[in-house]
């Protein structure tokens, strides 16, 4: 394993990170008792796996339902002085509420200490109660029951970026991967501001990665596609650490095999000539068009008829025609429409409705032709398309 300083923290985070999701029993909080044995068996048998492999930043939430009880059994067995753990707990509307959810956190674990602690889920619509979480956190700081306090968010980069401004966090958990690089602006902010930058699940989010179509298998050789997605992530300059779900303990070998492209400094130019690849098959498949039409030049979600969410749609229509990254693109399209503040906006149905989606069209067509004047009038057949392909219904 690799470390590397997680910023004005000064903690030396390995380059990869056990997240604490995929392994738990449940996502509400069952009591001990329920979790069947061969769960916390191996769950305790994973993090044994990553702290064997020099990963020894464990990373939980409260509302990751039984995740933070089951790593606290796992505790006891574990050199706590060698582990850095994290937890993340959300915003809420009164310094009460949060404190008592932040007890919970440490009932939870066990613990007295966590060496992290995250404002989990970071949003515009929390920026009013942002102070008193924060005013909360920090006693708990000077206390000596946190460490260092940070945020994890699924916000947007002008959100994220108004967050990072407030100069209150030491370290942030956001996305970012090959096929999703919109929040490069953020981490190249937060690097300016010496904070650490936490990469959420570069493998899922990242598309999948670890049962990847055949197509992207052939771009991104002789790296899997999740080796060159670690690698692609771990050479933006900011970036510290790549979460790593982890499910069973051997899911963290082909990570940390990756290591072995990772140059102490610069980037491998095996990683940039892949880049390259991928960046060309996009541009045969959906043409230069689409690939200048970046998510910050089309209309936001809550501004567009039937809060349509265009610039993830294109989204995931890209990805599904340029790359074979269908099932991904599926799962992702289906959250649409229920997805809260953690993936906002609606499919587009509406635009195959005979009767309100020609005026939607139009509206859409209005919308984008300012800021792209030659795609806009290929966006509603294209999202009409990928409504077609990627939606059951």
């Amino acid at each position: 394993m690799r470390y590397r300083r997680f910023g004005k923290t000064n903690l030396e985070m390995p380059r990869f990170s056990c997240g604490s999701m995929r392994f738990m029993q449940s996502w509400t909080d069952i009591p001990l008792d329920k979790v069947p044995r061969e769960n916390q068996e191996n769950l305790e048998r994973t993090v044994k796996a990553a702290l064997d492999a020099g990963i020894n930043h464990l990373e939980t939430a409260r509302g990751y339902g039984s995740s933070e009880a089951q790593l606290g059994v796992a505790l006891k067995h574990l050199p706590r002085r060698k582990i850095i753990l994290q937890t993340k707990v959300a915003p809420q509307e009164t310094p009460e509420q949060f404190e008592h959810l932040l007890e919970t956190s440490f009932q939870k674990l066990d613990v007295e200490r966590v060496e992290l602690l995250a404002l989990h889920g970071v949003d515009k619509i929390h920026f009013p109660i942002l102070p008193h979480c924060l005013e909360v956190a920090e006693k708990w700081k000077r206390e000596g029951r946190v460490g260092h306090i940070g945020f994890s968010t699924h916000a947007s980069t002008e959100s994220i970026i108004r967050t990072i401004q407030l100069d209150r966090f030491e370290f942030v958990n956001l996305h970012y991967y090959y096929i999703f690089q919109d929040n490069r602006p953020a981490i190249d902010l937060a690097r300016a501001n010496n904070m650490g930058v936490f990469i959420i699940s570069p493998n899922d989010k990242g598309g999948m990665l670890s049962s990847p179509p055949e197509k992207l298998s052939r771009l991104t050789a002789p790296l899997s596609p999740m080796e060159f997605n670690d690698l692609f992530c771990l050479s933006t300059p900011g970036v510290t650490t790549l979460s790593v779900g982890a499910a069973k303990p051997s899911d963290f070998k082909q990570h940390a095999d990756s290591l072995e492209y990772l140059p102490a400094t610069g980037i491998n130019p095996l990683i940039a000539e892949i880049a390259e690849r991928l960046d060309n098959a996009q541009r045969e498949t959906v043409g230069n068009d689409w690939m200048n039409a970046n998510a910050s030049n089309l209309p936001v979600w809550h501004e567009t008829p039937g809060r349509i969410n265009i610039p993830v749609i294109l989204q995931l229509w890209r990805l599904a025609k340029s790359f074979d990254l269908l099932e991904y693109a599926k799962m992702r399209y289906s959250l649409l429409g229920h997805g809260g503040i953690w993936f906002p906006g609606n499919k587009a149905k509406i635009l195959l409705d005979h009767t309100d989606g020609p005026a939607v069209a139009k509206k859409i067509i209005e919308l984008c032709s300012e800021q792209q004047p030659a795609f806009a009038q290929k966006i509603p057949d294209i999202l009409r398309d990928a409504h077609i392909t990627l939606s059951p219904e």
